[in-house]
Parts: structure tokens; sequence; C-alpha cells
């Protein structure tokens, strides 16, 4: 499992978008699916764990094979922002 905070809190970050699928996160970090979902389990508070699971059971937009050939990337074109100043 991911020992550091950051690499954590990325996948958290990532498992709550809608269009970075699970296969994203195990390419980056090597959890898979059933993993990604007991670290959320493990990390998040019941009802914001209840809330995530509620979003993603489902959407086809978090497994490449059941997603839209319309959804080219794994991310919205305004989601990453340049941090300027941070390591």
């Amino acid at each position: 499992m991911l020992n550091d905070e950051e690499a954590v809190s990325r996948v958290i970050e990532m498992a709550w978008e809608d269009r970075t699928p699970f296969e994203a996160i195990e390419t980056n970090f090597g959890l898979s699916e059933a993993q990604v979902i007991a670290l959320m389990r493990r990390t998040l508070k019941l009802g914001s764990f209840k809330a995530w699971r509620a979003r993603v059971s489902g959407r086809k937009t978090k497994h490449l094979a059941l997603r839209s050939a319309e959804v080219s990337r794994g991310y919205c074109s305004r989601q990453y922002k340049v941090k300027r100043g941070m390591k």
C-alpha cells in the first residue's frame, strides 16, 4: 500500500475525479479498483466514503471499457492549475 501522504492524497483526488478511470490510478500507483475502494474506506469519513461510492458506482467514465469514445482524456482541461513557487 501507499506510505507517502502526498501519493495517498493524489490517489484520493484522482478517485473523486469523474473523468479519471480506475485504470489510470492502477497505472500510476499500482492500486487496483478494490485497493482504491479500501483506501477510500480507510481514509475518508463514513459519510464521505458513502457519497463517493454512490458517485462512482456505475459511472461509465471511471472504467475505460465502459467509457464513450467521446471522452478522450482523463481530466478536465481546467483541472490542473500551475502552482508557482511550490516544490
